[in-house]
C-alpha cells in the first residue's frame, strides 16, 4: 500500500532546475493541506513549502522564497514543488506529506502521510 508517491529530484548544478512531484492514492490530499519537507545530513527535518487544499494559500521558508513554487493539481491528486535558482545548500532528500485534519503550517508532527523522499543533489 502506498500513499504518496514521489517522482523527480536528481543532480542539477547551481542556478538550475528540478520538479519534484508527489502522487497521492485515491482521496489522499483530497481536502488537506499538503506541504514538501526536506532533510539533509546531520540536520533536522524542516519545512519547505506548503498550500492549502484550495490553492489560494501557501507559505514558504525564508530560505527558498522567490526560488520554490508549491501547487497542485486536486483532480489529478498531486502536488508539484518546482525549484529554481538551486543552491548547493538545497541539497537534501525531500519529502511531500499530508497535514492533519484542519492544519496549515511548519510543524513536521502534525503531518500524518508521508512520500518515500527523493534525493536532490545541487553542485556547485
Amino acid at each position: 500500500q502506498v500513499q504518496l508517491v514521489q517522482s523527480g529530484g536528481g543532480l542539477v548544478q547551481a542556478g538550475g532546475s528540478l520538479t519534484l512531484s508527489c502522487a497521492a492514492s485515491g482521496r489522499t490530499f483530497s481536502g488537506y493541506f499538503a506541504g514538501w519537507f526536506r532533510q539533509a545530513p546531520a540536520k533536522e527535518r524542516e519545512f519547505v513549502a506548503g498550500i492549502s487544499w484550495s490553492g489560494s494559500s501557501t507559505v514558504y521558508a525564508d530560505s527558498v522564497k522567490g526560488r520554490f513554487t508549491i501547487s497542485r493539481d486536486n483532480a489529478k491528486n498531486t502536488v508539484t514543488l518546482q525549484m529554481n535558482s538551486l543552491k548547493p545548500e538545497d541539497t537534501a532528500v525531500y519529502y511531500c506529506a499530508r497535514g492533519s485534519s484542519g492544519y496549515f503550517g511548519p510543524d513536521s508532527y502534525r503531518y500524518n502521510v508521508w512520500g518515500q523522499g527523493t534525493q536532490v543533489t545541487v553542485s556547485s
